[in-house]
């Protein structure tokens, strides 16, 4: 089974750390430390090894640490199925982030393809009580870990979808405004949709095949206005049809960009939104060992960033969650406050601490 995996990491001048290197085989890593010491930031600058914003969802500028000048830069070397390749992200002030992979400039989407990087971190937590924009998130980051050029279809359709909105929003009446942009919606959308319910249905099959620990969730994607269009060319109709409603409403109604991802907690019959915050979490485990089962078979089996996922776990399902990533051969980093909480891994991963002095962070091994 093919596994992704960092074997060199650097980080400079990037939140709490200021020179950072590491070396690491693809064991597991447990990260502890006190809160606020900068462990959680070496699992962001690990997430800005694929395409986004990372798992803060931060702005470029935002990353530079302070006193460091304005610029910051992640290194690392990469081994998956096609051998190890050499990837850079940086940023200077006032600048989004460039990317280059073996020496050579590339776009933030070519991240995908040479790792796959999936995480979970406590925000993530109320993902089944809060609003549908957190759970389409998830859902496309899942998607985009299948299919890298999910990204580009999004973005294509979000940008044809504010040029829109600002049609409707400026009343603009005469239908030739619109006929481009909704034609671009309708395409990137139906791309949308075709991976979502790729992906969902990779993860369903993940979840049923899977010998696991934790709980199984049935998911299901709705939207608001029901179905959507099945063809591009019936969602550019649907489109067109509710030009009316959306001006009076100032903005779109229709599209994949209001899909909601339910899950029902499949042994109970129970809605996520109604389970307890120790099943929410299980579930939200659960979705990620299978997104990263179903990627083993499809393109190797994926680094994870585990931001203090034994916390709320006690100690017999921290034991299963820890054999369910050694099995699947995953280099997972993961954070916790202290050492006992990795107890059960033992040998099995690498450990690192890290601590702050004088508002720097810095890492020891062990």
């Amino acid at each position: 089974m093919t596994a992704f995996a960092l074997s060199e990491l650097t980080v400079l001048q990037f939140r709490s750390h200021a020179a950072l290197r590491l070396g690491v085989d693809a064991r597991p890593v447990a990260i502890h430390g006190a809160n606020g010491a900068g462990k959680t930031n070496i699992l962001e600058a690990i997430s800005l090894l694929s395409p986004g914003r990372g798992l803060r969802g931060a702005l470029a500028d935002d990353l530079a640490r302070q006193g460091g000048g304005g610029a910051w830069k992640i290194a690392a070397v990469v081994t998956g199925a096609e051998g190890a390749h050499e990837v850079e992200t940086t940023a200077q002030s006032g600048e989004g982030r460039s990317v280059r992979i073996d020496g050579k400039a590339a776009p933030q989407a070519g991240l995908g393809r040479v790792a796959r990087v999936l995480w979970l971190v406590p925000a993530m937590d109320r993902l089944w009580i809060e609003g549908a924009e957190g759970r389409r998130r998830f859902l496309d980051r899942a998607t985009m870990s299948f299919e890298p050029a999910h990204a580009e279809a999004a973005l294509a359709y979000d940008k044809a979808m504010r040029e829109r909105n600002r049609l409707l929003k400026d009343m603009v009446r005469d239908a030739h405004w619109y006929l481009a942009l909704e034609a671009q919606m309708a395409e990137a959308g139906t791309a949308l949709m075709v991976n979502r319910r790729a992906a969902l249905a990779a993860l369903t099959a993940a979840q049923s095949a899977a010998d696991t620990a934790f709980p199984a969730a049935d998911l299901t994607l709705t939207h608001p206005e029901g179905d959507l269009p099945e063809t591009a060319a019936d969602l550019a109709a649907a489109l067109a049809s509710g030009r009316a409603r959306d001006m009076s409403a100032g903005r779109t109604l229709v599209g994949p960009h209001r899909i909601d991802m339910t899950a029902i907690y499949h042994a109970k019959d129970l809605p996520a939104s109604a389970c307890s915050t120790g099943e929410q979490k299980a579930l939200l485990i659960s979705l990620i060992l299978a997104n990263a089962r179903a990627l083993a078979t499809e393109a190797g089996t994926p680094i994870l960033l585990l931001d203090e996922v034994a916390a709320h776990l006690d100690a017999d399902r921290r034991a299963a969650l820890y054999d369910e990533i050694c099995a699947l051969g995953a280099q997972a980093w993961m954070t916790g406050t202290g050492p006992e909480l990795f107890a059960e891994l033992g040998t099995r991963a690498q450990h690192l601490s890290v601590m702050e002095r004088d508002g720097v962070s810095m890492v020891e091994s062990g």
